[in-house]
């Protein structure tokens, strides 16, 4: 208001000089507007004063004949483009509170999907526990092949349904803030760990492959579900005398925890979508995943701050890295000899002897 005042003053003192004060009005009133936009009567009162004050002090001058009656032309078509501005202006706060209110319902939305996700995951382990134990024990009474092959497949079912509802509780989870408990975990001792406990569940060639000592920040109860879900992964796309092996490499100051097999691999089409959720593909045998579980590993991964990438040919295997932050190790990377792990024996106790064959997984 004060600079507007002095700029009609300068208008009225130097009348041939009118057309410059005239427009810093303008601009300036254009200026504040920009900054924070008014209500439509604060803005309606201030452009009738100024355009008012200024058609004023131009039709003084043109009463001393100092200017032409043609410059009072300029003040309604300085005020139709500050109204066009400003119609302008009011229509993206419009679009903009739109926005913010469709925001706002998506973030109701995600926040209650995960909620349901979370409730009905904590439901349904209960009934599915005490029908599975119940199909179990009616599996061991029966002696008929026709019924107990009918039994087994509802076992089978059941347990695939409940492996469900429990990574979808983690998948769920993995957006809340204390979705991690993290703590130091050192990954070669505890990789060794894992797969001494998946060594009886299949017929494979388990193998330790490079292990460098690393400790991550991690929670070691997420990190196991992850690498699980990547083993359990392995094996479905893996016969007997398949190889899977478990590595830990650091590369660039970042920890990666690698599983890799020599199984049936992946098409190149399906690589960037099988971290979707209820993407599974057949596995050998025919057997059927939840289709959650990597799409759990890449939530563990993500939480985590890492990411997770996979690598695979066709015929010849894949490879899954999940990759943690780089970090400053404590301790310098250093190779560990390779451990051939055969069907029975416990890692932790492996000889560390170099493997007689190349790792056959041509991707490597």
């Amino acid at each position: 208001m004060a600079f507007c005042a002095i700029n009609l003053c300068v208008m009225v003192a130097f009348p041939r000089w009118e057309t410059i004060p005239f427009y810093f009005i303008w601009i300036s009133l254009t200026l504040v507007y920009g900054f924070r936009a008014w209500s439509a009567k604060s803005t309606a009162c201030v452009v009738a004063v100024v355009t008012l004050a200024t058609f004023a002090a131009i039709g003084y001058d043109v009463s001393v004949h100092v200017q032409s009656a043609g410059e009072l032309d300029e003040v309604p078509l300085m005020a139709a483009m500050f109204g066009l501005m400003v119609w302008h202006v009011q229509r993206r706060l419009a679009a903009d509170g739109e926005w913010r209110l469709v925001s706002e319902e998506n973030a109701r939305l995600l926040s209650m999907q995960r909620r349901f996700l979370q409730d009905a995951s904590h439901q349904l382990r209960t009934p599915i526990t005490i029908a599975l134990g119940h199909a179990e024990l009616l599996a061991q009474d029966l002696s008929g092949r026709t019924e107990r092959s009918d039994v087994d497949v509802v076992v089978g079912e059941l347990t695939r349904l409940r492996r469900l509802g429990e990574r979808l509780l983690v998948i769920a989870a993995s957006e809340d803030p204390e979705f991690l408990r993290p703590e130091p975990v050192a990954l070669n001792s505890f990789i060794a760990q894992v797969i001494r406990k998946w060594i009886p569940t299949a017929p494979r060639r388990w193998e330790l492959g490079r292990l460098d000592p690393v400790t991550v920040n991690g929670d070691r109860e997420r990190l196991g579900l992850a690498l699980d879900a990547l083993l359990e992964n392995a094996v479905r796309h893996t016969g007997a005398g398949d190889a899977i092996r478990l590595s830990v490499v650091v590369k660039d100051g970042a920890p990666h925890m690698i599983v890799a097999d020599t199984g049936s691999g992946i098409a190149p089409s399906e690589l960037e979508s099988i971290f979707d959720r209820f993407r599974t593909g057949i596995g050998a045998g025919g057997s059927r995943g939840t289709g959650l579980g990597l799409a759990l590993v890449r939530a563990v991964a993500h939480a985590h701050g890492g990411e997770i990438l996979a690598r695979s040919e066709p015929g010849l295997g894949s490879e899954f890295e999940f990759v943690f932050p780089a970090r400053a190790a404590d301790d310098p990377a250093t190779s560990a000899d390779e451990l051939a792990v055969p069907p029975g024996t416990d890692p932790c106790d492996a000889d560390t002897t170099a493997m007689e064959e190349p790792w056959p997984n041509g991707i490597r």
